[in-house]
C-alpha cells in the first residue's frame, strides 16, 4: 500500500485545515486508515482512525469534538477535518494504514499499522 499525504500549513490558532491521504496499491475497502502526529524529540502519537468501510472511527481526547476523519472509498482517499485548531496541534501528521479483509476494527497503536505516509507539517500559530 502506498501512501500520499498532503494539506499540511500554516494557520492561525482557531483556524481550520483538511488534511488527504490518498492511497493505492490495494482494494481501499480494505483497508482500516488511521492519523498520527508526531513533534521533534517526541514519540508518535495516534489522532484518529476509521474503518474500511467508515461505520467506525476513534480519537484521541486531545481532538475529540474538534477533528473529524473520514474516508471516500471510491476516491480511496482518508481526510482528517481539523477545526479549532490550537498551537499545540503543530506536528508532522501521518497518515497510515492497514489491511483487513473483515469487520469494523479500527486501531489506535502505531504497531498495529504495516504501512505509512510521509508526513505532512502542521503549524499553528498563536
Amino acid at each position: 500500500v502506498q501512501l500520499q499525504a498532503s494539506g499540511g500549513g500554516l494557520v492561525q490558532a482557531g483556524g481550520s485545515l483538511r488534511l488527504s491521504c490518498a492511497a493505492s496499491g490495494r482494494t481501499f475497502s480494505s483497508i482500516v486508515m488511521g492519523w498520527f502526529r508526531q513533534t521533534p524529540g517526541k514519540e508518535r502519537e495516534f489522532v484518529t482512525a476509521i474503518s474500511r468501510l467508515g461505520s467506525v472511527t476513534s480519537y484521541s481526547d486531545s481532538v475529540k469534538g474538534r477533528f473529524t476523519i473520514s474516508r471516500d472509498n471510491v476516491k480511496n482517499t482518508v481526510y482528517l477535518q481539523m477545526n479549532g485548531l490550537k498551537p499545540e496541534d503543530s506536528a508532522n501528521y501521518y497518515c497510515a494504514a492497514q489491511i483487513v479483509y473483515f469487520g469494523s476494527h479500527v486501531y489506535t497503536r502505531e504497531s498495529e499499522y504495516d504501512y505509512w505516509g510521509q508526513g505532512t507539517q502542521v503549524t499553528v500559530s498563536s
